[in-house]
């Protein structure tokens, strides 16, 4: 089918993700059908990399870019904005209110070492120098009541200090806002008055979290990356609707949801995961293609790894977030990144050892093959080397790829230091590189009490379905799925994920023992909150409302966070389910132990009405390959000529034994030996570890 106005149904939606090295768009028109696009990343400003992309789709469709907008019904957009703005420093000059006597609770952190063993790192760079960390007078006792009014002059004088100091935007956290944020919105309202500027961020509305160190450091990011951000998302929004788009754009939230911009224009620190967070909704669509809902995601672009894991339809939600060493407390999903993509580069040390990672080449100068500069061997340039990668043009013609450039970077800098051949070298780097993808799965399924061998590898990401079936052999999967368009995954997540909000409210007393008008009340509260914020983004009569509690045994550290069924609470069945997460997760329960109420939440979900297309259930007889070609397999097999198959020739019920290759528009996968691939009803390759054998 051709990619052309008259093969598309409006209304359609477009999904848009902002990578290092590409911007994905997706667009799924009336009939469920899926056209991808993708365009060179623009660091400089991602806006414009997002019209690029729109300017792409809109020429190969054959339509003006406003009619393209025009007949857009959803548009919803992935972005690493606030993420990079972190990770690259660039955030606003930031100015702090603290409770007198806590001024440094923010550079004295909580004291603990994440690597334990390592005790020469420096902790990351204090975001708020200590002559901006102001203290104010005035305190919020334990059980919520005021023991002393704010002191307005101690604002003021504050204020006096944020002006001549060029401070751009402010964090408030006092002590115990948590429980009552007045003195906060009182602060607001004098910095209103006495500073003028425009990017105020309370603790208290941000995330009302126990813990006065993760709640004034998020308060601290917020306040950092709010300038840029939501600068970024109001001007794209309006040029997008300048340009016809008839409704406001969505963004991907950390928690896997998706949220107007409005909504998040306050809170953009809600969106340091925005991009990899699209794969929960990709996976719901593997889910529903697949009948069951029990994955693993390794998603691998040009420099990381994304993991994450969705157990009986469900990706754990956590609270407790690091984003280059700053603590935040927002509501993100489990996500375990490592630096593992096709673009690692690999490196020998003064001992003689071989490394792969953690740095990358980059989208420039890339890999050595790429010919723009780069001299550094990466992966992608020892996947040429094997005869896994094809010279020639990469990914729609956006880069070219050189088998001298590779073979004589690995040579240089690999090779010869270790001793070895070319060849060896680069099977090496492959190898490590795959030992190092499944430890990052194994962190956030073995680790988390998951048994590998009831969940299917889903393998995404440009780079995925190269490692996918060696990493699913190694975790003992029996099935690995490596979707068609990996290469756009997470755009194709943006559109298949619903509206989320979570609320949260500190509330503590015995499970057994809990008054429940407080419980039912504090409940009501929450939802009421949920269900404006909804309706606000015009999801009112779409929505749903789901309760959860915060459980731990009475002296543990940290909680465990139950669902309750058909949001009714009910003392043995919340126990019943904490003992079960409890079992999981740490091995052992204690039989009849006090159970402590810490949290409680709400989530409110606003559905996007999405499906997928019809499935396809044509029979298909084993197609002839393209080529063949010298690839190299394992240590075993070594070199052999292997079959080389275009993706577009593989169609449902079509079924191959490996080792071979799948050559596709967004990525290239390899199946293994002892393995077998089948086009499943969705259009997907999965292949089934072993099974050959």
């Amino acid at each position: 089918m051709t990619d052309s106005a008259s093969s598309i149904v409006a209304p359609w939606r477009i999904g848009v993700d902002v990578g290092g090295t590409f911007t994905d768009m997706v667009l799924r028109d009336a009939t469920g059908q899926v056209r991808i696009f993708k365009s060179p990343s623009v660091t400089a400003d991602p806006s414009e990399g997002v019209l690029n992309v729109l300017r792409v789709a809109a020429a190969e469709l054959d339509l003006p870019l406003p009619a393209l907008l025009r007949d857009c019904a959803l548009f919803v957009h992935g972005s690493t904005v606030a993420t990079n703005t972190i990770l690259e420093k660039k955030g606003a000059q930031v100015g702090m209110l603290t409770t007198h006597g806590f001024r440094d609770s923010l550079e004295i952190r909580r004291g603990i070492r994440e690597n334990q063993w390592d005790h020469r790192a420096p902790a990351p760079q204090v975001l708020v120098p200590r002559y901006l960390r102001q203290p104010v007078r005035g305190r919020i006792a334990a059980d919520g009541t005021e023991v002393e009014p704010l002191v307005a002059e101690d604002v003021a004088r504050a204020a006096d200090i944020f002006k001549q100091e060029g401070v751009e935007a402010v964090a408030v956290c006092l002590f115990n806002s948590f429980l009552d944020g007045r003195h906060e919105r009182e602060t607001r309202e004098a910095l209103a008055k006495s500073w003028g500027g425009d990017w105020i961020s309370l603790s208290s509305e941000i995330m009302p979290t126990m813990g006065e160190y993760e709640r004034g450091s998020t308060a601290v990011v917020n306040a950092y990356v709010a300038p840029k951000v939501t600068r970024y998302l109001k001007a794209l929004d309006e040029r997008l609707r300048e340009l016809g788009l008839p409704r406001s754009l969505l963004m991907l939230q950390s928690n896997g949801g998706a949220v107007s911009v409005t909504e998040v224009a306050n809170r953009p620190v809600m969106l340091v995961l925005s991009g990899p967070a699209a794969a929960v909704g990709a996976l719901r669509g593997c889910a529903e293609a697949q009948d069951q809902a029990n994955f693993i995601s390794m998603e691998i672009g040009g420099t990381s790894c994304d993991v994450m894991v969705m157990a009986k339809g469900q990706v754990p939600v956590s609270d407790h977030l690091i984003i280059d060493g700053y603590h935040l407390t927002t509501p993100s999903v489990e996500i375990h990144t490592v630096g593992a993509g096709g673009g690692t580069i690999a490196w020998v040390d003064a001992g003689g050892l071989l490394h792969v990672g953690p740095k990358g080449a980059g989208a420039q100068p890339g890999p050595a093959a790429y010919g723009l500069g780069g001299e550094e061997p990466t992966v992608t340039d020892a996947q040429l080397v094997l005869g896994r990668m094809r010279a020639g043009k990469l990914a729609g013609g956006a880069v070219t790829l050189d088998l001298d450039l590779a073979q004589r970077a690995i040579e240089i800098k690999l090779a010869r230091p270790l001793g070895r051949s070319v060849e060896d070298a680069a099977a090496g780097v492959i190898r490590l590189l795959e030992q190092n993808l499944l430890h990052a799965v194994e962190r956030l399924s073995i680790e988390r009490g998951h048994n590998p061998a009831n969940f299917t590898l889903v393998a995404a990401g440009g780079a995925g379905p190269m490692h996918g079936t060696a990493v699913a052999r190694a975790l003992g999967c029996k099935r690995a799925l490596l979707p068609r368009a990996a290469g756009a995954f997470c755009a194709i997540g943006t559109l298949q994920s619903d509206v989320r909000q979570d609320y949260m409210q500190v509330f503590v007393a015995d499970l057994d023992k809990v008054e429940r008008s407080a419980l039912e009340a504090a409940f009501g509260q929450l939802e009421s909150q949920a269900r404006e914020a909804l309706a606000r983004q015009g999801f009112a009569e779409k929505s749903t409302i789901q309760r959860e509690i915060d459980l731990r045994y009475v002296g543990q550290q940290w909680p465990v966070r139950v669902t309750l069924e058909a949001n009714r609470f009910d003392e043995a069945a919340a126990r019943q389910s904490f003992e079960a997460e409890h079992q999981r997760l740490f091995g052992h329960i204690q039989p009849g132990g006090r159970l402590e109420i810490r949290a409680l939440r709400v989530v409110g979900r606003g559905s996007l009405e999405w499906s997928l297309p019809p499935a396809r259930t044509s029979r298909q007889k084993s197609p002839a390959p393209r080529q063949k070609r010298p690839v190299w397999i394992d240590p075993t097999l070594g070199w052999q000529d292997t079959p080389v198959y275009h993706g577009e020739d593989l169609r449902p019920g079509c079924k191959l034994p490996g080792p071979l290759l799948i050559e596709e528009r967004t990525t290239t996968a390899f199946v293994g030996p002892g393995d077998v691939v089948e086009v499943n009803a969705a259009n997907d390759f999965l292949v089934h570890i072993g099974a050959a054998e």
